[in-house]
């Protein structure tokens, strides 16, 4: 608008034309921002996907020598963990978060994950930063084994502030119908293996953000001795993504179950996928939780219920196998350089006519050094 065109304006009380741009959404800017995931997009990929990026929905070939096949689907999001990366301006990890989230629910039940779609709600579209965050999809799609099939990215003015973002995503798997991991399969005396967790994985947050940041008036740049490394880079270890080890257990092992544990800790989750009449007992003084449990129970005086229920307290992954294959899982686990122990086994419980799902998982004893 040149100067006579606004002086004009003033004149005669018109209001300047509106656009899209002056309302708050930068189509410019969303096509720069495809411009730049297209080329994660394209490394995250499988022989099943057909046509590319750009078109209205993804497409995807059910290939292979399927007998009777049953696809599986798990929808989630990383939760509060995006404060953490968007007040220290680092967004190429949380996009694994995503990934795992939704592929290490789609495991438990034995189905492959073949491809993921991503929604990411923005305040205002910074290319780079949604670059960034597909980046860090791509990178977790490539670890899981799946394709990025497509999404999409919606900026939202008014509604959210313009450095925010959400994030959330759905992952489709297939399994054959007669290899499908079910409750039904467990029986008294198997094995229950844990494998590590790399940290607090996606839950939890909001706690451990009021432990530490609200009322600790910690630094999230400032270094913490126990982590080697600052608070903010230990917050945002991303989640380990056990897809494929879980596939490479089931190939060598008589696996029953497993269990991811997010949301609800260790005992609710595995108490998910006991049946009734049988309990799992697990026992603590078989591991250490990491420093920052520790850290987070100190400093909030949160009692160890909560944080058990809070928490997976070092315990990312659980699977129960036949008690004569225990060995052969952990060396399985062990050569694909997962960390695992013995957590406990299953056990006939003592009120079989239980209908309790809260009461199939117990933790017994103390953790050494916590």
């Amino acid at each position: 608008m040149t100067e006579r065109d606004a002086a004009a304006d003033e004149t005669t009380g018109a209001t300047p034309a509106a656009s899209y741009a002056a309302a708050g959404v930068d189509i410019d800017a969303g096509e720069r921002a495809v411009e730049l995931i297209t080329p994660h997009a394209k490394r995250a990929s499988r022989p099943e996907v057909l046509g590319g990026i750009g078109g209205f929905s993804g497409l995807f070939a059910l290939k292979g020598n399927y007998r009777e096949p049953v696809l599986a689907a798990a929808s989630d999001g990383v939760g509060t963990k995006l404060a953490i990366a968007q007040a220290i301006d680092k967004h190429d990890t949380v996009g694994r978060d995503l990934v795992a989230m939704c592929v290490d629910d789609l495991v438990v039940c034995g189905a492959e994950p073949l491809f993921l779609q991503d929604y990411i709600a923005v305040g205002k579209v910074v290319p780079e930063t949604v670059a960034q965050i597909v980046a860090g999809i791509a990178d977790g799609c490539v670890e899981a084994g799946c394709a990025l099939l497509g999404g999409e990215t919606a900026e939202h003015p008014g509604l959210m502030q313009d450095n925010h973002y959400d994030l959330s995503a759905t992952a489709v798997g297939v399994v054959e119908s007669d290899k499908v991991l079910t409750p039904d399969r467990v029986r008294a005396g198997d094995v229950v293996i844990a494998m590590g967790a790399s940290g607090l994985h996606s839950n939890g947050y909001s706690l451990a953000r009021k432990v530490l940041l609200e009322w600790g008036h910690m630094d999230l740049f400032g270094h913490v001795e126990e982590f080697g490394r600052s608070l903010g880079e230990e917050l945002l270890e991303p989640t380990r993504i056990y897809a494929r080890d879980c596939l490479a257990l089931i190939a060598e092992a008589d696996v029953r179950t497993f269990a991811h544990i997010t949301g609800g800790g260790l005992a609710e989750n595995l108490a998910r996928v006991i049946p009734q009449g049988l309990v799992a007992e697990l026992e603590r003084n078989t591991w250490t939780p990491a420093p920052i449990f520790a850290l987070i129970a100190q400093r909030g005086r949160v009692e160890q219920l909560e944080m058990e229920r809070t928490f997976n307290m070092g315990v990312g992954m659980v699977a129960v196998v036949a008690p004569e294959d225990t060995d052969r899982a952990q060396a399985v686990l062990t050569a694909r350089h997962v960390d695992n122990w013995v957590l406990g086994t299953i056990k006939r419980s003592n009120d079989p006519k239980s209908t309790e799902s809260g009461a199939r998982a117990s933790l017994v004893g103390e953790h050494p050094r916590f």
